[in-house]
């Protein structure tokens, strides 16, 4: 594919791989388009049994590109990142993920929507959407709360600050910690297992997994999407972006 975003298929496992090692894999919205693109050519291939998301250079993503962001904000609920949550919530075969470095924003929220996740020790996760003066999204506000228990979720939400691969394991956000270098050649035979197992069973089983959270997700997902448009021309919002693009520290103290 193109737009920094390459995709093979081996022995029924389609490699999604983010290559854009120059930026540590930030996503731009031509991106988000390009993945959710390969995620749905994946559904709709008979040879395609499991799909693996993975990143280039040593680190997974660092989220959102912010000077694409800045250039190209989503404006509607039918932008190319909306649109890629969306797919996300909507797979019916197996993703896989295989993290390294940082897992920043999407990078984060993204795997909660993944059937299997490993990562390396040096892997970062951050959700640092109140420190850009946003709001949570990829259904995380319902999911992660899910997952790791409110409690949890709400201070690493809140607080916005980076959690290591060995707490994220402990908290049940990960599957298991690779030695360092290796959690490609992990996940890929983890994603061999799922190929070899019958891929309808495998469908049918996740369906089932993921049908009491359906409603609540696309519910999350929706409420989340309006409250991230709104925020985005906040004031908050705008010092953080108009920060980053200075080089300096945002300055919060001023707004109540």
């Amino acid at each position: 594919m193109d737009n920094n975003i390459a995709a093979s298929l081996d022995q029924g496992i389609l490699q999604i791989l983010i290559t854009r090692p120059e930026k540590k894999n930030a996503l731009t919205s031509e991106m988000y388009s390009a993945i959710t693109r390969a995620l749905l050519d994946g559904e709709q291939n008979p040879d395609v049994r499991v799909m693996l998301l993975g990143g280039a250079g040593g680190n997974f993503t660092a989220g959102n590109d912010l000077g694409d962001f800045l250039q190209n904000p989503p404006a509607k609920n039918d932008a190319p990142v909306f649109k890629f949550f969306e797919c996300l919530a909507g797979l019916e075969k197996p993703l896989v993920a295989a993290v390294e470095g940082f897992a920043v924003g999407i990078g984060t929220t993204l795997l909660l929507h993944c059937d299997l996740v490993y990562a390396a020790p040096n892997a970062r996760f951050i959700l640092p959407f109140t420190s850009l003066g946003l709001s949570p999204e990829a259904g995380s506000s319902h999911l992660l709360a899910q997952r790791i228990g409110s409690a949890k979720a709400s201070e690493l939400i809140l607080l916005g600050e980076p959690l290591t691969a060995e707490k994220a394991l402990t908290l049940g956000l990960i599957n298991d910690m690779v030695t360092e270098g290796g959690v490609m050649e992990f996940a890929l035979a983890r994603c061999a297992k799922l190929a070899a197992q019958p891929a309808s069973a495998v469908r049918d089983a996740k369906a089932l997994l993921k049908k009491t959270t359906k409603p609540a997700l696309t519910d999350a997902i929706a409420r989340e999407t309006e409250v991230f448009l709104r925020r985005l021309s906040s004031p908050e919002a705008k010092e953080a972006l108009s920060a980053f693009t200075e080089k300096r520290k945002p300055d919060f103290s001023r707004f109540k």
